[in-house]
Protein backbone atom coordinates (compact mmCIF):
# COMPACT_ATOMS: atom_id res chain seq x y z
CA UNK A 1 0.00 0.00 0.00
CA UNK A 2 1.66 3.33 -0.69
CA UNK A 3 1.75 5.78 1.81
CA UNK A 4 -2.21 7.71 2.29
CA UNK A 5 -1.91 11.47 2.79
CA UNK A 6 -4.18 11.28 5.95
CA UNK A 7 -4.72 8.28 8.23
CA UNK A 8 -8.21 7.56 10.27
CA UNK A 9 -8.10 5.57 12.72
CA UNK A 10 -12.16 4.65 13.75
CA UNK A 11 -15.14 4.89 11.52
CA UNK A 12 -17.78 6.01 14.17
CA UNK A 13 -19.23 9.60 13.95
CA UNK A 14 -15.99 11.42 14.41
CA UNK A 15 -14.00 9.39 12.13
CA UNK A 16 -16.61 8.72 9.02
CA UNK A 17 -17.69 12.35 9.24
CA UNK A 18 -14.31 13.60 9.11
CA UNK A 19 -13.44 11.20 5.95
CA UNK A 20 -16.60 11.94 4.53
CA UNK A 21 -15.45 15.91 4.62
CA UNK A 22 -12.00 14.93 3.58
CA UNK A 23 -12.59 12.99 1.04
CA UNK A 24 -13.69 15.50 -1.93
CA UNK A 25 -10.14 16.38 -1.59
CA UNK A 26 -8.88 13.81 -3.68
CA UNK A 27 -6.10 13.58 -0.69
CA UNK A 28 -5.42 9.50 -0.01
CA UNK A 29 -7.30 8.80 2.85
CA UNK A 30 -7.23 5.63 4.27
CA UNK A 31 -9.50 4.35 7.56
CA UNK A 32 -8.33 1.83 10.01
CA UNK A 33 -11.27 0.03 11.80
CA UNK A 34 -11.14 -2.83 14.50
CA UNK A 35 -14.46 -4.40 13.40
CA UNK A 36 -15.96 -5.54 9.99
CA UNK A 37 -19.67 -4.35 8.96
CA UNK A 38 -22.55 -5.19 10.79
CA UNK A 39 -24.36 -8.38 8.97
CA UNK A 40 -27.85 -8.52 8.93
CA UNK A 41 -29.40 -11.36 10.81
CA UNK A 42 -32.87 -12.64 13.14
CA UNK A 43 -31.37 -11.31 16.12
CA UNK A 44 -30.96 -7.86 15.02
CA UNK A 45 -34.65 -7.38 15.71
CA UNK A 46 -34.67 -9.95 18.25
CA UNK A 47 -35.40 -8.40 21.85
CA UNK A 48 -33.57 -10.89 23.63
CA UNK A 49 -30.77 -11.19 21.77
CA UNK A 50 -30.05 -7.27 21.38
CA UNK A 51 -30.92 -6.67 25.09
CA UNK A 52 -29.16 -9.76 26.57
CA UNK A 53 -25.72 -9.62 25.12
CA UNK A 54 -25.53 -11.29 21.33
CA UNK A 55 -23.75 -8.31 19.59
CA UNK A 56 -21.94 -7.82 22.64
CA UNK A 57 -18.05 -8.05 21.79
CA UNK A 58 -17.40 -8.99 25.49
CA UNK A 59 -14.80 -6.97 26.33
CA UNK A 60 -13.87 -6.53 29.91
CA UNK A 61 -13.05 -3.38 31.69
CA UNK A 62 -12.00 -2.68 35.35
CA UNK A 63 -13.37 -0.29 37.67
CA UNK A 64 -11.16 1.54 40.45
CA UNK A 65 -12.12 -1.43 42.54
CA UNK A 66 -10.26 -4.22 40.80
CA UNK A 67 -13.99 -5.24 39.73
CA UNK A 68 -14.90 -5.77 35.95
CA UNK A 69 -18.05 -5.38 33.65
CA UNK A 70 -18.78 -5.57 30.00
CA UNK A 71 -19.51 -2.18 28.61
CA UNK A 72 -21.97 -1.46 25.40
CA UNK A 73 -18.94 -1.01 23.43
CA UNK A 74 -19.29 -1.85 19.74
CA UNK A 75 -16.84 -2.71 16.96
CA UNK A 76 -18.39 -2.21 13.82
CA UNK A 77 -17.84 0.55 10.41
CA UNK A 78 -20.14 3.00 11.77
CA UNK A 79 -18.99 2.51 15.74
CA UNK A 80 -21.39 2.71 18.52
CA UNK A 81 -23.77 4.62 16.13
CA UNK A 82 -24.94 1.49 14.44
CA UNK A 83 -26.80 0.86 17.75
CA UNK A 84 -27.51 4.35 18.87
CA UNK A 85 -30.98 6.09 19.53
CA UNK A 86 -30.34 8.38 16.39
CA UNK A 87 -31.05 11.70 18.78
CA UNK A 88 -29.26 14.52 16.86
CA UNK A 89 -29.84 17.36 19.31
CA UNK A 90 -27.40 20.50 19.60
CA UNK A 91 -25.78 21.50 23.37
CA UNK A 92 -28.03 24.80 24.24
CA UNK A 93 -26.04 28.09 23.47
CA UNK A 94 -25.92 28.65 27.30
CA UNK A 95 -23.48 25.39 27.44
CA UNK A 96 -20.78 26.60 25.45
CA UNK A 97 -20.12 29.25 28.25
CA UNK A 98 -19.47 28.46 32.20
CA UNK A 99 -22.71 27.54 33.64
CA UNK A 100 -23.05 26.96 37.01
CA UNK A 101 -25.05 23.87 38.13
CA UNK A 102 -25.83 22.66 41.66
CA UNK A 103 -22.80 20.13 41.68
CA UNK A 104 -20.32 22.63 40.69
CA UNK A 105 -19.64 24.88 37.47
CA UNK A 106 -19.50 23.83 33.81
CA UNK A 107 -16.55 25.35 32.00
CA UNK A 108 -17.73 25.92 28.57
CA UNK A 109 -15.88 26.06 25.62
CA UNK A 110 -13.30 27.61 23.83
CA UNK A 111 -15.63 28.60 20.94
CA UNK A 112 -19.21 30.63 21.24
CA UNK A 113 -22.57 28.09 20.15
CA UNK A 114 -22.31 31.15 17.49
CA UNK A 115 -18.94 30.43 16.18
CA UNK A 116 -20.04 26.93 16.14
CA UNK A 117 -23.35 27.09 14.29
CA UNK A 118 -22.28 26.37 11.38
CA UNK A 119 -20.80 23.20 11.53
CA UNK A 120 -24.27 21.93 13.69
CA UNK A 121 -26.42 23.10 10.69
CA UNK A 122 -24.21 21.36 8.35
CA UNK A 123 -24.11 17.72 10.11
CA UNK A 124 -27.87 18.31 10.97
CA UNK A 125 -28.43 18.29 6.96
CA UNK A 126 -26.07 15.42 6.44
CA UNK A 127 -27.39 13.30 8.70
CA UNK A 128 -30.96 14.04 7.70
CA UNK A 129 -32.20 14.97 11.20
CA UNK A 130 -35.94 14.97 11.76
CA UNK A 131 -36.91 17.90 13.60
CA UNK A 132 -39.35 20.80 14.04
CA UNK A 133 -38.30 24.76 15.51
CA UNK A 134 -40.61 26.74 17.79
CA UNK A 135 -42.03 24.43 20.20
CA UNK A 136 -39.03 24.46 22.82
CA UNK A 137 -38.13 27.68 24.13
CA UNK A 138 -34.26 26.62 24.99
CA UNK A 139 -33.71 25.77 21.65
CA UNK A 140 -30.36 27.75 19.95
CA UNK A 141 -30.65 29.44 16.84
CA UNK A 142 -30.83 27.72 13.72
CA UNK A 143 -29.43 29.29 10.47
CA UNK A 144 -31.76 27.36 8.43
CA UNK A 145 -34.93 25.13 9.41
CA UNK A 146 -34.28 21.37 9.45
CA UNK A 147 -34.69 20.22 6.51
CA UNK A 148 -36.72 17.12 7.15
CA UNK A 149 -40.46 17.45 9.18
CA UNK A 150 -39.82 15.70 12.77
CA UNK A 151 -40.81 11.96 12.87
CA UNK A 152 -44.66 11.63 13.75
CA UNK A 153 -45.94 11.11 17.16
CA UNK A 154 -47.54 8.26 17.24
CA UNK A 155 -51.49 8.50 18.78
CA UNK A 156 -50.34 7.41 22.55
CA UNK A 157 -47.84 9.92 22.16
CA UNK A 158 -50.15 12.85 21.39
CA UNK A 159 -51.92 12.11 24.18
CA UNK A 160 -48.66 12.27 26.11
CA UNK A 161 -48.16 15.50 24.98
CA UNK A 162 -51.32 17.37 25.64
CA UNK A 163 -50.89 15.94 29.23
CA UNK A 164 -47.53 17.52 29.72
CA UNK A 165 -48.98 20.91 27.93
CA UNK A 166 -51.59 20.72 30.00
CA UNK A 167 -49.09 21.38 32.63
CA UNK A 168 -47.88 24.62 30.83
CA UNK A 169 -44.84 22.59 29.86
CA UNK A 170 -43.42 22.49 26.14
CA UNK A 171 -42.89 18.47 25.03
CA UNK A 172 -41.63 19.50 21.22
CA UNK A 173 -40.54 16.42 18.71
CA UNK A 174 -36.93 15.18 19.06
CA UNK A 175 -34.63 15.36 16.65
CA UNK A 176 -33.61 12.09 15.41
CA UNK A 177 -31.94 11.07 12.18
CA UNK A 178 -34.53 8.22 11.30
CA UNK A 179 -36.29 7.84 8.23
CA UNK A 180 -39.26 5.52 10.03
CA UNK A 181 -41.06 4.15 7.18
CA UNK A 182 -38.12 2.77 6.19
CA UNK A 183 -37.03 1.69 9.23
CA UNK A 184 -40.68 0.31 9.85
CA UNK A 185 -40.28 -1.80 7.09
CA UNK A 186 -37.29 -4.15 9.01
CA UNK A 187 -39.52 -4.91 11.65
CA UNK A 188 -42.18 -3.08 14.17
CA UNK A 189 -39.74 -2.32 16.50
CA UNK A 190 -38.37 1.15 18.11
CA UNK A 191 -35.19 2.06 16.56
CA UNK A 192 -33.42 3.05 19.78
CA UNK A 193 -30.50 0.19 20.88
CA UNK A 194 -31.53 -2.17 17.70
CA UNK A 195 -28.57 -2.62 15.34
CA UNK A 196 -29.28 -0.64 12.15
CA UNK A 197 -29.05 -3.60 9.58
CA UNK A 198 -32.43 -3.25 7.71
CA UNK A 199 -32.01 0.72 6.62
CA UNK A 200 -33.70 3.90 8.24
CA UNK A 201 -30.99 5.11 10.64
CA UNK A 202 -28.72 8.08 9.86
CA UNK A 203 -25.44 6.65 11.33
CA UNK A 204 -21.80 7.24 10.91
CA UNK A 205 -21.83 4.28 8.36
CA UNK A 206 -24.78 4.65 6.41
CA UNK A 207 -24.03 8.80 5.99
CA UNK A 208 -20.53 9.38 6.81
CA UNK A 209 -19.04 6.42 5.75
CA UNK A 210 -21.10 5.99 2.77
CA UNK A 211 -20.15 9.36 1.72
CA UNK A 212 -16.73 8.88 1.57
CA UNK A 213 -16.53 5.80 0.22
CA UNK A 214 -18.12 7.10 -2.92
CA UNK A 215 -14.64 8.57 -3.32
CA UNK A 216 -12.01 6.26 -4.91
CA UNK A 217 -9.29 8.50 -2.82
CA UNK A 218 -10.44 6.49 -0.01
CA UNK A 219 -9.69 3.18 1.25
CA UNK A 220 -11.43 0.92 4.48
CA UNK A 221 -9.45 -1.20 6.49
CA UNK A 222 -11.54 -3.44 8.43
CA UNK A 223 -10.57 -5.93 11.29
CA UNK A 224 -7.65 -4.00 11.91
CA UNK A 225 -7.01 -3.53 15.19
CA UNK A 226 -4.91 -0.49 16.47
CA UNK A 227 -2.06 -1.55 18.98
CA UNK A 228 0.48 1.12 19.38
CA UNK A 229 0.89 4.79 18.17
CA UNK A 230 4.63 5.48 17.43
CA UNK A 231 5.90 9.02 17.62
CA UNK A 232 9.30 10.70 17.31
CA UNK A 233 10.53 14.51 17.01
CA UNK A 234 6.95 15.62 18.14
CA UNK A 235 5.30 13.30 15.40
CA UNK A 236 3.19 10.29 15.17
CA UNK A 237 5.81 8.12 12.72
CA UNK A 238 3.99 5.08 12.47
CA UNK A 239 0.83 2.94 13.97
CA UNK A 240 0.99 -0.80 14.59
CA UNK A 241 -1.89 -2.58 13.76
CA UNK A 242 -3.04 -6.12 14.10
CA UNK A 243 -5.02 -7.82 10.88
CA UNK A 244 -5.15 -11.81 10.49
CA UNK A 245 -2.63 -12.63 13.21
CA UNK A 246 -0.03 -10.07 12.01
CA UNK A 247 1.07 -7.10 12.96
CA UNK A 248 1.67 -4.32 10.56
CA UNK A 249 2.61 -0.56 10.45
CA UNK A 250 1.37 2.08 8.20
CA UNK A 251 2.04 5.93 8.46
CA UNK A 252 0.72 9.13 7.25
CA UNK A 253 1.61 13.15 6.95
CA UNK A 254 -1.29 13.22 9.25
CA UNK A 255 -3.13 11.10 11.96
CA UNK A 256 -6.68 11.43 13.25
CA UNK A 257 -7.33 9.46 15.99
CA UNK A 258 -11.39 8.62 16.44
CA UNK A 259 -11.77 5.39 18.28
CA UNK A 260 -14.05 7.00 21.58
CA UNK A 261 -13.62 9.19 24.85
CA UNK A 262 -12.46 5.61 26.48
CA UNK A 263 -10.55 3.66 23.17
CA UNK A 264 -8.54 7.00 22.28
CA UNK A 265 -7.64 7.83 25.82
CA UNK A 266 -6.49 4.16 26.61
CA UNK A 267 -4.58 4.03 23.16
CA UNK A 268 -2.78 7.25 23.82
CA UNK A 269 -1.73 6.09 27.00
CA UNK A 270 -0.71 2.65 25.72
CA UNK A 271 1.81 4.51 23.52
CA UNK A 272 4.01 5.87 25.90
CA UNK A 273 7.53 6.26 24.89
CA UNK A 274 11.11 7.41 26.84
CA UNK A 275 9.79 10.74 24.95
CA UNK A 276 6.50 10.88 25.87
CA UNK A 277 6.57 8.67 29.32
CA UNK A 278 2.93 9.05 30.67
CA UNK A 279 1.38 8.89 27.32
CA UNK A 280 1.18 10.61 23.23
CA UNK A 281 -0.32 13.88 23.70
CA UNK A 282 -0.19 14.07 27.25
CA UNK A 283 2.23 16.66 28.40
CA UNK A 284 -0.61 18.04 30.00
CA UNK A 285 -1.04 14.99 32.17
CA UNK A 286 -5.16 15.62 30.97
CA UNK A 287 -5.55 12.66 28.92
CA UNK A 288 -7.68 10.10 30.34
CA UNK A 289 -9.22 12.32 32.73
CA UNK A 290 -12.16 14.21 33.04
CA UNK A 291 -14.58 11.44 31.52
CA UNK A 292 -17.87 12.44 31.50
CA UNK A 293 -20.82 10.10 30.93
CA UNK A 294 -24.38 12.04 32.05
CA UNK A 295 -26.72 10.83 34.49
CA UNK A 296 -29.54 8.61 32.71
CA UNK A 297 -32.12 7.44 34.87
CA UNK A 298 -35.00 5.39 33.26
CA UNK A 299 -38.44 6.76 34.14
CA UNK A 300 -41.63 4.72 33.49
CA UNK A 301 -45.14 6.13 34.70
CA UNK A 302 -47.61 3.27 34.53
CA UNK A 303 -50.65 3.08 35.24
CA UNK A 304 -53.79 -0.25 34.50
CA UNK A 305 -56.37 1.82 32.88
CA UNK A 306 -54.53 3.40 30.49
CA UNK A 307 -52.50 1.23 27.46
CA UNK A 308 -49.43 2.29 25.73
CA UNK A 309 -49.68 1.41 21.60
CA UNK A 310 -47.24 3.25 20.49
CA UNK A 311 -44.24 1.35 17.94
CA UNK A 312 -41.28 3.10 18.36
CA UNK A 313 -42.29 5.95 20.94
CA UNK A 314 -38.98 7.86 20.90
CA UNK A 315 -39.73 11.22 19.56
CA UNK A 316 -40.77 13.43 22.20
CA UNK A 317 -37.81 15.87 24.12
CA UNK A 318 -38.66 18.01 26.86
CA UNK A 319 -36.24 20.62 27.92
CA UNK A 320 -38.55 23.09 30.25
CA UNK A 321 -35.89 22.07 33.01
CA UNK A 322 -32.65 22.04 30.95
CA UNK A 323 -31.67 25.39 32.04
CA UNK A 324 -33.64 26.20 35.06
CA UNK A 325 -35.34 24.03 37.91
CA UNK A 326 -33.11 24.28 40.86
CA UNK A 327 -33.48 25.74 44.12
CA UNK A 328 -31.66 28.51 43.05
CA UNK A 329 -32.66 28.30 39.28
CA UNK A 330 -29.95 25.96 38.65
CA UNK A 331 -29.98 23.55 35.56
CA UNK A 332 -31.31 20.29 35.79
CA UNK A 333 -31.25 18.36 32.26
CA UNK A 334 -33.26 17.16 29.63
CA UNK A 335 -36.22 15.03 29.18
CA UNK A 336 -37.01 12.55 26.33
CA UNK A 337 -38.27 9.34 25.03
CA UNK A 338 -36.83 6.23 25.77
CA UNK A 339 -37.57 3.67 22.40
CA UNK A 340 -41.18 1.56 23.62
CA UNK A 341 -40.06 -0.82 25.66
CA UNK A 342 -41.71 -4.11 25.03
CA UNK A 343 -42.64 -7.12 27.45
CA UNK A 344 -39.51 -8.79 25.95
CA UNK A 345 -37.30 -6.08 26.62
CA UNK A 346 -38.38 -5.82 29.92
CA UNK A 347 -37.84 -8.88 30.63
CA UNK A 348 -34.62 -9.36 29.11
CA UNK A 349 -33.51 -6.21 31.10
CA UNK A 350 -35.31 -6.81 34.51
CA UNK A 351 -35.39 -11.06 34.83
CA UNK A 352 -39.13 -10.26 35.44
CA UNK A 353 -41.30 -13.03 34.02
CA UNK A 354 -42.39 -12.70 30.43
CA UNK A 355 -46.11 -12.19 31.18
CA UNK A 356 -45.46 -9.59 33.59
CA UNK A 357 -43.08 -7.67 31.62
CA UNK A 358 -45.54 -7.49 28.51
CA UNK A 359 -49.02 -6.26 30.70
CA UNK A 360 -46.28 -3.10 32.72
CA UNK A 361 -44.77 -2.49 28.93
CA UNK A 362 -48.07 -2.02 28.08
CA UNK A 363 -49.97 -0.30 30.69
CA UNK A 364 -46.71 2.32 30.69
CA UNK A 365 -44.57 5.30 29.10
CA UNK A 366 -41.12 5.41 29.12
CA UNK A 367 -38.93 8.32 29.24
CA UNK A 368 -35.74 9.32 30.44
CA UNK A 369 -34.03 11.74 32.40
CA UNK A 370 -30.46 12.90 31.50
CA UNK A 371 -28.30 15.54 33.74
CA UNK A 372 -25.05 16.90 33.21
CA UNK A 373 -21.92 15.18 34.45
CA UNK A 374 -19.15 17.59 35.34
CA UNK A 375 -15.78 17.16 34.46
CA UNK A 376 -13.56 15.90 37.28
CA UNK A 377 -9.88 15.23 36.44
CA UNK A 378 -10.27 12.01 39.10
CA UNK A 379 -13.06 10.57 37.05
CA UNK A 380 -10.66 8.49 34.43
CA UNK A 381 -9.46 6.66 32.35
CA UNK A 382 -6.78 4.66 32.92
CA UNK A 383 -4.09 1.51 32.00
CA UNK A 384 -3.43 -1.39 34.57
CA UNK A 385 -1.49 -4.18 32.83
CA UNK A 386 -2.44 -3.40 29.43
CA UNK A 387 -6.10 -3.40 30.34
CA UNK A 388 -8.56 -0.82 30.50
CA UNK A 389 -9.57 0.83 33.98
CA UNK A 390 -12.83 3.18 34.12
CA UNK A 391 -12.43 5.19 36.87
CA UNK A 392 -16.19 7.20 36.71
CA UNK A 393 -17.26 9.61 39.85
CA UNK A 394 -20.80 10.59 38.95
CA UNK A 395 -21.25 14.49 39.83
CA UNK A 396 -24.03 16.37 39.84
CA UNK A 397 -26.52 14.00 41.25
CA UNK A 398 -28.21 16.39 43.09
CA UNK A 399 -29.48 17.95 39.64
CA UNK A 400 -30.65 14.92 38.36
CA UNK A 401 -31.87 13.90 41.40
CA UNK A 402 -33.76 17.15 41.24
CA UNK A 403 -35.24 16.09 37.62
CA UNK A 404 -36.22 12.85 38.35
CA UNK A 405 -38.23 14.08 41.45
CA UNK A 406 -39.70 16.70 39.14
CA UNK A 407 -40.76 14.75 36.25
CA UNK A 408 -42.14 12.12 38.71
CA UNK A 409 -44.85 14.45 40.02
CA UNK A 410 -45.41 15.89 36.33
CA UNK A 411 -46.29 11.92 35.26
CA UNK A 412 -48.75 11.11 37.86
CA UNK A 413 -50.57 14.92 37.58
CA UNK A 414 -51.02 13.25 34.03
CA UNK A 415 -52.83 10.56 34.80
CA UNK A 416 -49.83 7.78 35.39
CA UNK A 417 -49.71 6.99 39.54
CA UNK A 418 -46.74 4.78 39.82
CA UNK A 419 -43.56 5.74 38.71
CA UNK A 420 -41.07 3.43 38.36
CA UNK A 421 -37.02 4.84 37.34
CA UNK A 422 -33.80 2.74 37.22
CA UNK A 423 -30.58 4.65 36.46
CA UNK A 424 -28.15 4.02 33.88
CA UNK A 425 -24.78 2.35 35.17
CA UNK A 426 -21.20 2.48 33.90
CA UNK A 427 -21.54 -0.73 31.91
CA UNK A 428 -23.76 1.78 29.43
CA UNK A 429 -20.76 4.04 28.10
CA UNK A 430 -22.99 5.31 25.50
CA UNK A 431 -22.34 8.98 25.98
CA UNK A 432 -18.74 8.65 27.13
CA UNK A 433 -16.60 11.88 26.62
CA UNK A 434 -14.02 13.97 28.34
CA UNK A 435 -10.33 12.71 28.41
CA UNK A 436 -8.57 14.40 25.90
CA UNK A 437 -10.57 17.80 26.38
CA UNK A 438 -10.23 20.52 23.69
CA UNK A 439 -8.99 24.01 25.17
CA UNK A 440 -6.56 27.18 24.40
CA UNK A 441 -4.22 26.48 27.09
CA UNK A 442 -1.53 23.38 26.40
CA UNK A 443 -0.96 23.49 30.42
CA UNK A 444 -4.66 22.18 30.72
CA UNK A 445 -5.72 20.71 27.74
CA UNK A 446 -4.80 17.52 24.99
CA UNK A 447 -6.03 19.25 21.81
CA UNK A 448 -6.26 23.34 20.51
CA UNK A 449 -9.84 24.28 19.26
CA UNK A 450 -9.73 22.71 15.65
CA UNK A 451 -8.92 19.10 17.53
CA UNK A 452 -4.99 19.30 16.73
CA UNK A 453 -2.56 17.85 19.69
CA UNK A 454 -1.03 20.28 21.38
CA UNK A 455 2.25 18.05 22.00
CA UNK A 456 2.07 16.41 18.50
CA UNK A 457 1.96 18.59 15.30
CA UNK A 458 0.33 16.03 13.17
CA UNK A 459 -1.85 14.12 15.28
CA UNK A 460 -5.63 15.32 15.48
CA UNK A 461 -8.10 13.90 17.93
CA UNK A 462 -11.65 13.99 16.51
CA UNK A 463 -14.54 12.44 18.64
CA UNK A 464 -16.43 12.80 21.80
CA UNK A 465 -13.16 12.58 24.02
CA UNK A 466 -12.49 16.16 23.01
CA UNK A 467 -15.63 18.06 24.57
CA UNK A 468 -14.39 20.49 27.36
CA UNK A 469 -18.31 19.23 28.75
CA UNK A 470 -20.76 16.75 28.85
CA UNK A 471 -23.84 19.27 28.60
CA UNK A 472 -27.38 17.54 29.07
CA UNK A 473 -27.37 16.23 25.38
CA UNK A 474 -26.80 12.92 23.24
CA UNK A 475 -22.86 14.09 21.71
CA UNK A 476 -23.30 12.17 18.41
CA UNK A 477 -24.39 15.96 16.18
CA UNK A 478 -21.90 17.89 18.43
CA UNK A 479 -19.13 15.35 17.45
CA UNK A 480 -20.17 15.09 13.64
CA UNK A 481 -20.08 18.99 13.91
CA UNK A 482 -16.71 18.93 15.22
CA UNK A 483 -15.58 16.74 12.40
CA UNK A 484 -16.63 18.90 9.79
CA UNK A 485 -15.35 21.85 11.84
CA UNK A 486 -11.61 20.29 11.39
CA UNK A 487 -11.70 18.67 8.24
CA UNK A 488 -12.32 22.29 6.97
CA UNK A 489 -9.27 23.53 9.34
CA UNK A 490 -6.96 20.57 7.85
CA UNK A 491 -8.13 21.34 4.65
CA UNK A 492 -7.15 25.04 4.77
CA UNK A 493 -4.26 24.42 6.28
Amino acid sequence: MTTPDILILGSGMGGATLAAALAPSGKNIVILERGDFLKDSPQARDPAAVFGGYFSPGETWYDANGGTFTPNNYYHPGGNSKFYGAVLMRYRAEDFSPLKHMGGTAPGWPMSYDEFEPDYQAAEEMYEVRGALGEDPTEPHHSRPYAFPPVPHEPDMIDLCNRLKAQGLHPGALPVGVDIDLWLKGGPLTFDGFPNTRGGKSDAETIGLAQALKHPNVTLITKAKVTKLIAAGGRVTGVEYEQDGATQTISAPLVCLCMGAVKSAAMLLASANADHPTGLANASDQVGRNFMNHNITAVLGFSPFRRNRSIYEKTIQMNDWYLTGGPNGEPLGNVQMLGRITGEIMAAESGLPLPISRWLADHSVHMMTMSEDLPNPDSRVTLRDGNIVLQWQRSNWEAHAALNAKLKATLKKAGWPLVLTKTFEKRTPSHQCGTARMGHDPATSVVNPFCRSHDLENLFIVDASVLPTSAAANPSLTVAALALRTARHILQS
